[in-house]
């Protein structure tokens, strides 16, 4: 029996891998491995991290389960049906954005979303739903060419909605964007999560992730380093600093540096690691007459889980060691040719490059 994220059955996941293989050639025939064995876990609802540095393989990952290139080896499911061989099937029930979407600058969104509404047969209703629910309904008026850079991803969101998928992918969507558009793509995600979609993004800024995501998979050089709800994964494996502010900070420093802590000093404050409970740091220094001022325990966020998991793990470096893991579409993000045709939302419509590596 195949084991998968936490347990679950492949009912269970919006999107299941295992052993996903890919390599690269270029024109002077040297081979690039991009993706080796990666099992991949996303369960049904939510919203789900696809985490891991430039280089690290979520790019092809994605592109091999949209059937925009093909596999080398291994397995894939998307929302139960086998990848590719059933992707006519599904594929109208995936929303993706894999890359850049182009708009129609000097027309408005809502005139855009309408062209590209007719040319997927998604019903004119749809474009003033998919403007709300991205934010966008007092703006759709306005011509694309005067958006901001959160705004015009928020509206590829919407075109990914036109025909109300149950499965949305989006690589990288924050790529780009001021702090305010981050904010922007990240309420969004929130919301198409809660309302019962599932929704794997891809990123290599493990801050935003962390505050919509509720189950994560972080890999590295194209293979699964751990797996699991964002909570469970910190818990088990993120070590807790403990800030200590105290009158004497050399005193205390050599006292739990004696004691077997590990102590960072900033100043008079020490950040200090190792210990199992923050009482037993202020029961050192009481028992060394060392009293303390200040005492906040600091957990290490997703951010700093992720870097020390993926230490070595980028392009042309060594492989970092890996830490326990659980056991474990119809694209429409237009690209627009020339009038008068709509957007194509099609993604088998544009020819694929089979060389390279991806970000």
């Amino acid at each position: 029996m195949t084991t998968t994220f936490d347990g679950a059955s492949p009912g269970d996941l919006a999107i299941m891998t295992r052993g996903l293989r890919k390599t690269y050639r270029s024109a002077t025939g040297r081979r690039s491995v991009a993706v080796q064995g990666l099992d991949l876990d996303v369960p049904v609802g939510g919203v789900h991290g696809f985490l891991g540095p430039n280089g690290s393989g979520k790019t092809t990952s994605i592109r091999m389960l949209l059937g925009l290139i093909h596999a080398d080896a291994g397995s894939m499911n998307v929302l139960g049906y086998e990848i590719p061989r059933q992707l006519p099937s599904v594929i109208s029930r995936v929303g993706a954005i894999v890359e850049q979407p182009k708009f129609f600058p000097t027309i408005s969104a809502r005139r855009n979303l309408e062209i590209l509404a007719k040319g997927i047969g998604a019903p004119d209703r749809a474009v003033a739903q998919v403007l709300e629910d991205v934010g966008l309904t007092e703006r759709g008026k306005d011509l694309y060419k005067t958006y901001s850079l959160g705004m015009k991803q928020r509206l590829a969101i919407a075109a990914t909605l036109l025909k109300d998928p149950d499965l949305l992918i989006f690589d990288e969507p924050t790529n780009g964007l001021d702090p305010a558009g981050i904010h922007e793509i990240r309420e969004t995600m929130r919301s198409l999560g809660a309302s019962g979609k599932t929704v794997l993004v891809s990123s290599h800024i493990l801050s935003e992730v962390e505050h919509v995501a509720d189950t994560v998979t972080i890999i590295g050089r194209g293979r699964t380093l751990a797996q699991g709800r964002v909570k469970d994964l910190l818990d088990a494996q993120s070590t807790t600093t403990v800030r200590v502010g105290v009158a004497d900070p050399d005193g205390a420093e050599r006292v739990l540096r004696e004691g077997g802590l590990t102590v960072v000093r900033e100043g008079a404050t020490l950040n200090v690691t190792g210990a199992d409970d923050p009482a037993e740091i202020t029961r050192r220094l009481a028992h060394h007459e060392l009293y303390v001022s200040e005492l906040v325990a600091q957990r290490a966020g997703l951010e700093q889980f992720f870097l020390e998991l993926t230490a070595g793990e980028g392009p042309g470096t060594s492989a970092g060691v890996p830490l326990p893991t659980h056991s474990s579409g119809q694209h429409a993000g237009p690209s627009a040719p020339p009038p008068p045709q709509a957007p194509s939302p099609n993604p088998y419509d544009r020819p694929t490059s089979t060389e390279g590596g991806e970000a």
